[in-house]
């Protein structure tokens, strides 16, 4: 009778020392590579420095370095989602997109996350810097400025860019009266530490 007990104790066993094991394995978190403070003298600050980082930084995506595709980590709807509640004037957000920006191929290239949509029937348009490391992931800081586009007469505004910023806007038909009006907003509440 105890040669039918071993073969349970032993999974039991083992179940409960792979549990014990596994938060050792963790490997979900990322953080900047290229992107780093030097160490200061005070452990303390540096662990406090450490946490406020990983709480303003919000994984999006990763960038193909063979050709020009985007691996989005974060889902579209999600995007679409947060773009809208940034908006926070009623603007319905219908396409999420991560540009790429790069003057000639020698420059770095620079991501924006870019939503697009309507409000009142008039096009609405906001793109947000992205943090690249050095394994070619694309993060979201808090403390990137919002690029926000509202269209007056426009069915459809471009941004504008010069050394991989942007820079202005345009209108994609201007039969007259019409305009793209740009304002930079500091900081974002994309992603909301819970």
């Amino acid at each position: 009778m105890l040669h039918f007990l071993r073969l349970p104790v032993r999974l039991v066993g083992v179940a409960l020392l792979s549990l014990l094991l596994l938060p050792a394995c963790e490997t979900s978190k990322r953080s900047f590579p290229e992107f780093g403070t030097p160490p200061s003298d005070n452990p303390e600050e540096d662990a406090a420095r450490r946490r406020r980082t990983e709480g303003n930084t919000k994984l999006v995506a990763w960038a193909s370095t063979k050709d020009d595709n985007v691996e989005y980590v974060v889902p579209r709807a999600q995007l679409a989602t947060e773009f809208i509640r940034q908006f926070g004037d009623g603007t319905v957000v219908d396409r999420v997109t991560i540009r790429k920006v790069q003057d000639t191929p020698q420059d770095k290239a620079v991501y924006y996350v870019v939503g697009l949509g309507l409000r009142n029937g008039m096009f609405q348009a906001m793109a947000i810097p992205l943090q690249t490391s050095s394994d070619n992931s694309l993060y979201m800081t808090s403390n990137a400025a919002r690029y926000i586009i509202t269209s007056v007469g426009c069915t459809m505004c471009f941004f504008n860019f010069e050394n991989s910023q942007i820079t202005g806007t345009t209108c994609a038909e201007n039969n007259g009266g019409g305009r793209c009006d740009l304002r930079v907003e500091n900081g974002n509440t994309f992603f909301v530490r819970q």
